[in-house]
């Protein structure tokens, strides 16, 4: 017998995150089983991560760090993936386990894992061949499952940063599915018989251990949108199921990723030093000063405007105390990467949503980084 629990994805986050939640689920019992995890891509790193994961022990996550001002710095194990597979080597293992035991998946596949690859056709429904894409692999194992147990679904957790990302990775499955001319009864088993969830993540993960590991702060939050007849993989305090997704994913959005856009901008502009880390412009007096007056009268007003100011401060609070954590090497360098698409999604949205709420005139700093990458629209004369 496999796990019930399948992920796709062997990423530093989703150990010390998904993986790791599961496992410390596991030891009060309140974990439906273990995790078999599939590696998509293939390179020397990754299967060194395959082969640590595959042998006894468990992998370690360092969590350090400051929560509720104490001093944290702790190892803990992961010890609930009890298989480790590469997809281009072992599907037919991949594919038995969807078959017969899996009831959850999850996945993390990054900023382009949703893209569809044009090497995909339906001939891989037959030939046994591996799909390229995930969402080709998803829809391969899904109708490996609907031609055994077509009344049998599974519950399947997106956890990329991409919102709704569960009904959006659906009806990506779904349009494929009819691409590929798949009958009807698979289409209905997919929007109906499976159950896509919709979630948010939310823990910094800096650095790897090799060959596998990672370091975390303490905080950490997977925030899923309740949905009908879905099955959790476990029970833990860090999850919180909710019928209002988006203020989490607002108060994420607008606070954290922001706050790290923001600081990117500066360091890209000021030509900082590539060493410098998010803790280095806490410790700058002029960035702080930049940041928190982005925050508080920029950020912070749209919130209280949309009756979320209480829980606004109390984030605040907690991004404040993670981005000042002394253990976490979180170089801006690596935020500032694909820099104008984060743009687009942390700082236009929140001057739109401020304009829908009549609050003009109040976002001076963040419309100017708006404009000097010529994203801010044009409005009509007011």
């Amino acid at each position: 017998m496999s796990e019930p629990i399948l992920q796709f994805g062997t990423s530093r986050f989703l150990l010390a995150h998904v993986a790791l939640f599961v496992s410390q689920a596991l030891e009060r019992g309140d974990a439906i089983g273990g995790i078999s995890v599939v590696q998509t891509t293939d390179s020397p790193v990754s299967r060194a991560r395959i082969d640590a994961l595959s042998k006894p022990g468990g992998y370690p996550v360092r969590i350090r760090g400051s929560e509720h001002g104490v001093a944290v710095d702790r190892v803990v194990t992961g010890h609930a993936i009890r298989a480790a597979w590469i997809a281009d080597r072992d599907w037919d293992a991949v594919r038995h386990a969807t078959i017969e035991d899996v009831r959850v998946i999850v996945s993390n596949t990054g900023d382009m894992g949703y893209r569809l690859d044009e090497r995909d056709t339906p001939d891989l429904l037959t030939n046994g061949g591996v799909p390229r894409s995930y969402p080709a692999k998803l829809l391969a194992l899904l109708h490996a499952r609907w031609r055994e147990r077509a009344s049998d679904g599974v519950s399947i957790f997106p956890c990329e940063l991409v919102e709704n990302n569960g009904d959006t990775l659906r009806d990506i499955v779904v349009a494929l599915a009819r691409q590929w001319s798949l009958p009807e009864t698979f289409v209905d088993y997919v929007r109906q018989r499976c159950v896509w969830v919709n979630s948010l993540v939310d823990r910094i993960v800096s650095e790897p251990i090799a060959p596998v590991g990672a370091v975390a702060e303490p905080y950490a939050l997977w925030a899923i949108e309740r949905r009908a007849g879905m099955q959790l993989p476990c029970a833990h305090e860090c999850i919180a199921l909710t019928d209002d997704l988006r203020s989490y994913e607002r108060l994420k959005l607008f606070f954290l990723n922001l706050g790290h856009t923001w600081l990117a901008e500066q360091w890209r502009n000021n030509a900082r030093p590539s060493s410098e880390t998010v803790l280095d412009a806490m410790n700058d007096c002029h960035l702080r000063e930049g940041l928190e007056t982005v925050w508080h009268e920029e950020v912070l007003p749209v919130f209280v405007a949309m009756g979320l100011g209480d829980r606004a401060e109390h984030y605040l609070a907690s991004v404040r105390e993670r981005f000042s954590n002394p253990y976490l090497d979180h170089r801006i360098a690596d935020i500032a990467q694909n820099h104008v698409e984060k743009l687009k999604r942390r700082i236009a949205p929140l001057v739109e949503l401020a304009d829908g709420l009549s609050l003009h005139g109040i976002q001076p700093r963040l419309q100017g980084v708006l404009a000097s990458h010529g994203l801010l629209p044009e409005r009509p004369n007011r």
